[in-house]
């Protein structure tokens, strides 16, 4: 079981509703990872996933739910922390840079205490798990290591048949990946009442030409779409990067993650 040593906060405005938020962080020895958003509190499990059309939303009513926690589930997994108490004061987490590295950030900040002191279980699958659907699908396998491949073909000339693998040396790059959208959409979905917190900074905008500020690694929104698969897979209760599996990937977004994590969670056992 591992937490963090001491509380602290964060305030920045959400990337959906741009509205301030702050979120604080209280060491936990529950062994779970709890939010408290107005009088509801809930685990971050897939069973509480409410929504992902545009990102993850959890609780147990959209009244006093979760929003955008997909950045910050990926930050916890990336730390190793199982075991923490999430207090928002809003529905959306901060935005931050749009992706885990200030989340990241804090946690070290904060210090990171393992109350056990032996190695994390690894698991696998008992059989292989997986959705297919058209050109979208996931496949978990089991294996001897970690392996994540992540495929997309957008209309862009750097993410056309394009995929990224997944390995420790890139790890940070993936931490770094900021979310993503096609600068072109950006006012439609404005106009719906999303992306009200978008910036430059914390937004990377696909254009005809390249995109709407440098990027921070080769082929970042890919390396973002694994950020997000890291998050969404962490709410089996398992962290994935602790997982002997080959995850492959290719054109899925929050709906299958969440759709395959739900499956996966009943497949998973220990690893001999």
């Amino acid at each position: 079981m591992t937490t963090i040593l001491k509380e602290i906060s964060i305030t920045g405005n959400g990337l959906m509703k741009n509205k301030p938020c702050t979120v604080k962080f209280v060491p936990s020895k529950e062994g779970k990872i709890r939010y408290f958003v107005g009088d509801e509190t809930f685990e971050a499990t897939v069973d509480n996933v409410l929504a992902t059309d545009h990102c993850v939303v959890m609780g147990k009513n959209k009244k006093n739910s979760a929003m955008l926690t997909e950045h910050l589930s990926a930050a916890l997994a990336f730390c190793g922390i199982d075991s923490i108490d999430i207090y928002m004061d809003e529905t959306e987490v901060p935005a931050l840079d749009g992706s885990s590295k200030e989340w990241v950030e804090l946690f070290k900040k904060a210090g990171i205490e393992k109350h056990f002191f032996s190695k994390p279980k690894q698991y696998t699958v008992s059989e292989p798990v997986y959705y297919l659907n058209g050109k979208t699908s996931l496949v978990i396998l089991p294996s001897d290591e970690l392996y994540i491949s992540y495929a997309v073909n957008y209309d862009h000339k750097d993410l056309t048949r394009r995929w990224v693998a997944y390995n420790p040396k890139n790890q940070q790059e993936i931490i770094e990946a900021r979310t993503f959208g096609f600068y072109k959409d950006l006012k439609k979905y404005q106009m719906l009442g999303f992306a009200q917190g978008v910036t430059i900074e914390n937004t990377l905008g696909l254009t005809d030409e390249g995109y709407t500020s440098d990027l921070r690694s080769e082929h970042e929104p890919i390396k973002h779409k694994i950020l997000d698969l890291i998050g969404d897979l962490y709410l089996t209760g398992v962290n994935p990067l602790n997982l002997k599996c080959q995850i492959l990937v290719k054109e899925a977004g929050h709906a299958v993650h969440i759709k395959t994590a739900k499956m996966l969670k009943e497949k998973l056992m220990e690893h001999k």
